[in-house]
């Protein structure tokens, strides 16, 4: 196997995992981890331009939503309207 190839099958394992994710999301906004909702945004979206306090901030590319500001809720879980806003973006995004 060459490394072009373990790479391939790396993102592809990730996309896999980002797309259930996403799955979960859609299904239930309120259930949702925030280390979950920070996979799927680093994902779509790269790097937060910041991060290290209780907010990350990311650029989304998407002209109706430029930037998303997630935080952790309650008992380690992402605000739900912060997760509809993140999949908005990335259906804006996408589409």
């Amino acid at each position: 196997m060459t490394d072009g190839d373990n790479n391939g099958t790396i993102v592809s394992g990730m996309t896999s995992k980002v797309e259930k994710l996403i799955a979960a999301m859609t299904a239930n906004p309120t259930g949702v981890r925030y280390e979950d909702l920070c996979k799927v945004c680093d994902f779509h979206f790269g790097e937060a331009r910041q991060r290290g306090s209780s907010h990350r901030i990311y650029r989304t590319g998407v002209a109706s939503t430029p930037l998303v500001n997630i935080q952790r809720g309650a008992a380690g879980k992402a605000k739900p309207y912060q997760v509809r806003q993140v999949l908005k973006a990335i259906a804006d995004k996408e589409g």
